[in-house]
């Protein structure tokens, strides 16, 4: 089922956050990075496919890509990059023990309130685009990412 032709109005709406959270002033590549852990948990290949094209598109390395199910034992993330990743993963598997609060005082230290609620939106819109793209199968493969334009250097 293509999910957006039978729902516009919801697409409209999920397209909304999706924005918003690009929008906020999180970091590209830390939004691209939570997008990318989310889908992995959440094993949808669409998502999967998607981001990484995105995030190879954007100039993000592959090491980063390839190592970030295993981000905890390697040494190529920020300590910012770091707590956003565990907050994420403890946010989209919320029914395993809920977000601890050692966990909250953790993240607290590397995102101000404005930016752990815009991080959170972060999550839920990922957890929310796997859930449509694995229910109704969304085909992996077929996205391409946008042109990024050089930047032209003036004389």
């Amino acid at each position: 089922m293509e999910y957006a032709k039978a729902s516009p109005a919801a697409s409209r709406a999920m397209y909304g956050l999706s924005q918003y959270v690009h929008q906020s002033g999180l970091e590209n590549s830390l939004v691209s990075l939570i997008d990318m852990r989310v889908s992995q948990i959440n094993g949808c290949a669409f998502c999967l496919d998607m981001h990484w094209k995105d995030a190879k598109a954007a100039g993000e390395s592959e090491q980063r890509l390839y190592s970030l199910d295993a981000w905890r034992e390697t040494p190529y993330y920020t300590e910012r990059e770091r707590a956003a990743l565990a907050w994420a993963e403890a946010v989209t598997r919320i029914t395993e023990g809920h977000v601890p609060d050692e966990l909250y005082e953790a993240t607290r230290k590397h995102f101000d309130e404005k930016e752990l609620v815009d991080l959170t939106l972060a999550v839920v819109a990922i957890n929310g685009w796997n859930r449509l793209a694995i229910s109704f199968r969304a085909e992996p493969g077929i996205y391409q990412p946008k042109k990024i334009e050089p930047i032209q250097k003036t004389a």
